[in-house]
């Protein structure tokens, strides 16, 4: 399935690109002076396959699972709150509930290998693997049946979203530890020390810190992952929630859907994407740079902007929502500004706008 779904990603529409870009450029303001908003508008003039896209259908896709890596203490929560976080999620109260209303953005939660069965709650998808990966202090998270099994769950959960005309789909995860998870297959594919990559996840203490370091370092050497073979790397050190990430990045790019980050592990789940299929990198869409050292790496290893600065390590897809926002953003500026012919402005007479902009261009 993986590879069928790869070798159906097409390339962007590029003639779709060009007339958005002529219409960006005419516009009633400098040349490419909205810069991110407007290469925004154009990839999604892209990704639709259409010059002049109005309004995006959008989902939130938040996948939890437990990292037996949680054993070795170098979190400030203990595991348990994975669920309690399931639960506030699940009864609306959580950050990423108001984040999605704030968008118009539907929200999906989805178990892909929570700790715990969770039968009670309704607004719960069942796609677990295992009640959580192994540590992989001691070995590796998962067998690769269980990283593929998990990868073509997102796949299908993106084309069931996509199928319900879903065109943008936000990124998000719940899981204790699972920086750690994340910060260990981004030092796979860098040559920065795993000191520098990793971060304090939500307020660690010294101790705890020196500690992740070092579980990582040991994770990495111990399990060998292979950095040409995505999924070893995945199987090896990720997490359920970032294999069922990775399926949806594959499948949602399949289906032409645009796939907006969120932190650090969603992130790495765009890295295990990419590496598989270098073809996504042009559906997806970075949102904002988390205080996680690893989170910028990773965007700069796909090569990849972020638009946001705020500081935050949340997680849950409210970064992906927020990310939501900025592309609203650029499509009222592609649909709401008035061109130079409209508006009876005078285009440019020298310099680039002066090649490029032309009072005959109207609406």
């Amino acid at each position: 399935m993986i590879q069928e779904v790869i070798s159906s990603i097409k390339s962007l529409d590029s003639v779709a690109m060009d007339k958005c870009q002529v219409r960006l450029d005419n516009l009633t303001k400098p040349l490419g002076c909205l810069h991110a908003l407007e290469h925004l508008a154009r990839q999604l003039a892209g990704i639709t396959r259409n010059p002049r896209p109005r309004d995006l259908k959008k989902s939130i896709l938040v996948l939890a699972a437990d990292h037996g890596v949680a054993a070795e203490n170098i979190s400030v929560y203990p595991q348990e709150v994975t669920v309690k976080m399931i639960h506030q999620i699940a009864g609306g109260g959580a950050a990423i509930n108001t984040f999605a209303e704030h968008v118009a953005a539907d929200l999906l939660l989805i178990d892909m290998g929570i700790a715990t069965d969770l039968p009670s709650l309704l607004a719960l998808r069942n796609e677990k693997i295992a009640f959580g990966t192994s540590n992989i202090n001691q070995g590796p998270a998962m067998s690769r049946d269980q990283a593929i099994k998990a990868i073509e769950a997102g796949i299908k959960i993106a084309a069931e979203e996509i199928k319900k005309g879903v065109t943008a789909i936000g990124l998000g995860e719940v899981g204790i530890a699972n920086t750690t998870s994340g910060t260990a297959i981004v030092a796979t594919y860098s040559q920065i020390p795993v000191s520098t990559l990793t971060g304090r996840g939500i307020g660690i203490t010294d101790t705890m810190f020196n500690k992740k370091i070092k579980v990582i370092e040991n994770a990495i050497t111990m399990n060998c992952p292979n950095p040409s073979d995505p999924i070893d790397v995945l199987s090896k050190l990720g997490g359920f929630e970032i294999a069922g990430l990775v399926g949806v990045i594959l499948g949602g790019a399949a289906g032409g859907a645009a796939l907006i980050l969120d932190g650090l592990v969603t992130s790495a789940a765009a890295l295990i994407a990419v590496k598989l299929a270098p073809q996504v990198k042009d559906y997806l869409v970075g949102s904002h740079i988390s205080p996680e050292p690893a989170h910028k790496v990773a965007l700069d290893l796909i090569n990849l902007p972020a638009h946001l600065h705020l500081n935050m390590s949340l997680g849950e897809g409210t970064g992906a929502a927020l990310g939501m926002s900025v592309l609203k953003a650029s499509l009222h500026v592609l649909n709401d500004m008035k061109t130079f012919g409209d508006a009876e402005v005078a285009v440019a007479q020298d310099g680039p706008g002066a090649l490029k902009q032309d009072k005959n261009i109207k609406e």
